[in-house]
């Protein structure tokens, strides 16, 4: 089978060529004794005529169905003025057929592939037929960007003396945090690999191995529950380097981004991109990852506050919490008791005690707690605010650790309620560095990257009480996010290459030589011989494409995704396993299969 061009390049230079083309029978129409029909490939639609006079056996065009596959052997001619499309790239011209052949017939879709009509399929039925789905132009645009996206990463990190080296998925449990995905071992009875959650160990081991800058497209696995922006499987672009600091290597991986996104989305990105500490971000924004387009900066309030009638507010103050808030522009009327009833629920969800708000009004203004806000305190924060009528403005009373992440919380569901989020403009590219070295989880220190991480100052740790929670919770670490819009994107740390000081950190998590002998002594070991200086990160494939693309969720740029609840529509995995597969693993099953919901 010859084919001369794709069916959406042909343009109108191409006037006068004859051309063979192969594609899907998009849609078809009869008009004044002529047939047209839209042919579909993966670049585009092109207007095909079909008529008596031209087309040998014109008969049979009559027989055509939807997503039949013909090709088409003809002439390419301008279309008359005022039959031209323009919101077609092939919108200028038709192809007068001459031949023709089927090459496969098709069943009727069980759902329309016209974009029009994409909102009114089941998402659960395009997951099914995933194969007929990503024939829709923009299913298939999302697969080429990623494909141009990837391409690009590739290029600069060849150019710039990264190996591409591949990483083992049958391995053991690594210390992310989420749950592994386990597979049975046959040689092995009763004993588990694990599927990895990210190939962190393994590059780390090429750094000790001498390999100096690694990169891989890596898939990783976490039995986790499926969010808008996360999948049980998903893809990372994996980097790790030897010698090189923080700000070169920062410098490094964002020109290897906004490069990328420029070959790949034609977006440019103006270098260096902002650098802003975890702790300014919790303090102005209350997340990690804000979206700063829409601004709603946080204010905090205290000194304002601290003499009010309200105890809440003077209380707070005094036991050495504070009192935090932030401005909801314009919208006071949008928001009835009801809502705020509803917003006060979200706060206490999210930590809060409770959530206190104001609206203001052309004749004052408007609170659960007016009576108790003295007027000189209000002009005071509807100064710090720079508060109009018709603004509300929503405070809480906490200590920062609470109050900073429950209005980030607040602060991003105000956003998404109103469209605020959606109809900001731009991309919004920057560095959070400085994160904490510890977390603390249910009274136990916990490490808020993983145990590996450098601390940014590792000489604190020789004067620190170990058994001071605080005082660790008050560590930095070298470890650093790179947001775009809202969303972490990418994640990443220096590593630990000291082994004393690995030992130092394993200590202070609580864990016995045992317990890192048994999870990961086969890695700790190989520290003993000179590991270099080393430091990495892992950017979200999946993710920089829903972002790119302006899709609802991360499912829409997976070619072949799993539903909200990790079920494989396509293929009805996970499934029951057949007797056979059982025998010799000494597993038996127990617990029923539940439904997909």
């Amino acid at each position: 089978m010859e084919r001369t061009h794709r069916c959406g390049d042909i343009r109108v230079e191409d006037t006068g060529e004859d051309v063979s083309i192969v594609g899907w029978v998009h849609r078809a129409r009869d008009h004044g004794g002529k047939r047209f029909v839209d042919l579909r490939d993966r670049a585009g639609l092109v207007q095909v005529v079909f008529s008596p006079e031209e087309t040998t056996e014109f008969h049979r065009t009559q027989d055509f169905g939807r997503e039949w596959l013909v090709q088409v052997t003809g002439t390419v001619q301008e279309r008359p003025d005022g039959t031209k499309n323009e919101d077609l790239d092939t919108g200028d011209i038709e192809i007068h057929a001459s031949d023709f052949e089927v090459v496969n017939e098709s069943e009727m879709p069980p759902f329309s592939l016209d974009e029009e009509k994409r909102n009114e399929t089941r998402e659960e039925l395009r997951m099914e037929y995933r194969y007929l789905d990503m024939r829709k132009q923009r299913v298939a645009d999302n697969i080429r960007k990623r494909h141009a996206f990837l391409q690009a990463c590739r290029e600069y990190l060849n150019d710039n003396e990264f190996l591409e080296v591949e990483t083992p998925y049958l391995t053991k449990s690594t210390p992310e945090g989420a749950r592994d995905f386990v597979v049975p071992a046959r040689n092995f009875p009763g004993n588990f690999y694990a599927l990895p959650q990210s190939p962190q160990l393994f590059k780390q081991l090429l750094m000790v191995g001498g390999m100096e800058r690694y990169y891989q497209v890596a898939r990783c696995f976490r039995d986790e529950d499926t969010r808008k922006d996360r999948q049980p499987e998903f893809t990372q672009l994996d980097l790790e380097v030897s010698f090189m600091d923080q700000d070169d290597f920062l410098t490094m991986m964002e020109e290897l981004v906004t490069n990328a996104l420029a070959e790949a989305f034609r977006v440019e990105i103006e270098t260096p991109v902002d650098r802003i500490t975890h702790e300014e971000a919790m303090n102005r924004y209350g997340s990690d990852r804000p979206d700063r387009r829409y601004g709603m900066e946080l204010h905090d309030v205290s000194d304002l506050v601290k003499d009010s009638e309200l105890n809440i507010f003077s209380s707070t103050v005094e036991s050495g919490g504070v009192v935090k808030g932030f401005r909801l522009e314009g919208h006071a009327d949008d928001l009835s008791n009801n809502d705020m009833d509803d917003l006060i629920e979200f706060a206490q969800e999210e930590g809060a005690g409770g959530l206190i708000w104001i609206k203001l009004t052309s004749e004052g203004f408007e609170s659960p707690v007016e009576s108790y806000l003295e007027t000189e305190v209000m002009r005071s924060l509807i100064s710090e605010f720079d508060a109009q009528a018709g603004d509300v403005l929503f405070l809480v009373a906490d200590d920062i650790r609470t109050a900073n992440p429950v209005l980030g919380a607040l602060r991003r569901h105000v956003a998404e309620r109103f469209g605020m989020d959606a109809e900001a403009e731009g991309y919004d590219l920057y560095w959070i560095v400085d994160f904490p070295m510890f977390d603390e989880q249910d009274g136990q220190v916990t490490p808020e990257h993983h145990p590996f991480t450098m601390p940014k100052h590792p000489d604190r740790l020789e004067n620190i009480d170990t058994d001071d929670t605080d005082a660790l919770l008050n560590l930095d670490s070298d470890a650093y996010d790179i947001v775009l819009n809202g969303f972490e994107i990418g994640g990443g740390s220096r590593r630990i290459h000291d082994p004393d000081l690995q030992n130092t950190i394993f200590d202070i998590l609580g864990l016995s030589e045992d317990e890192v002998d048994e999870r990961f002594g086969w890695f700790v070991d190989a520290f003993q011989y000179g590991a270099p200086p080393h430091r990495g990160i892992a950017f979200g494939i999946d993710r920089i494409l829903m972002i790119m693309q302006d899709e609802p969720n991360i499912r829409e740029v997976i070619p072949f995704p799993k539903s909200k609840s990790g079920y494989d529509y396509l293929t009805g995995a996970p499934a029951e396993p057949r007797d056979d597969q059982l025998d010799g693993l000494g597993i038996e099953v127990t617990v029923e299969k539940q439904d997909e919901e």
